[in-house]
């Protein structure tokens, strides 16, 4: 299990998708399994960067990256504001692009492709577990 914190800026997604994506390849994950993760990591830092922190620009993001068995577990943790990605109602994908509503798909491809999906607040901080099998 490893974890990197950095500042919860734009600049720094590539520094924790790097770091992921090296983690990913010691644990010899398959690339389609990488690709699923990527997407689904630029998902929730780029919420965690633009959201968690609206009158704080020195907040931190983190990921810790761990195997288990032929699990990958990301945890993602900040100390922003309170909130659930989890609870945002999926976007109705039988509509047309233009007839849908802004927001949310990103979430919920994040919630299709993983293999579960878990948040907490805890002692201050949103905690997202995703997993996913390979």
């Amino acid at each position: 299990m490893k974890t990197l914190t950095v500042a919860a800026q734009l600049k720094e997604i590539e520094t924790l998708t790097d770091f992921v994506n090296e983690e990913l390849e010691n644990y010899m994950c398959p690339m389609k399994t990488q690709m699923q993760i990527a997407v689904a990591l630029d998902e929730i830092l780029a919420n965690i960067v633009h959201y968690a922190y609206p009158d704080n620009p020195d907040g931190k993001m983190s990921v810790t990256v761990s195997k288990k068995d032929n699990k990958i577990i990301l945890v993602f943790a900040d100390n922003g504001i309170p909130y659930n990605p989890l609870t945002h109602e999926d976007p109705d994908t039988t509509l047309s692009a233009e007839d849908r509503q802004i927001g949310g798909l990103g979430i919920f491809l994040v919630k299709k492709t993983m293999d579960s999906c878990d948040y907490q607040y805890l002692n201050g901080q949103n905690i997202l577990t995703l997993t996913k099998n390979f």
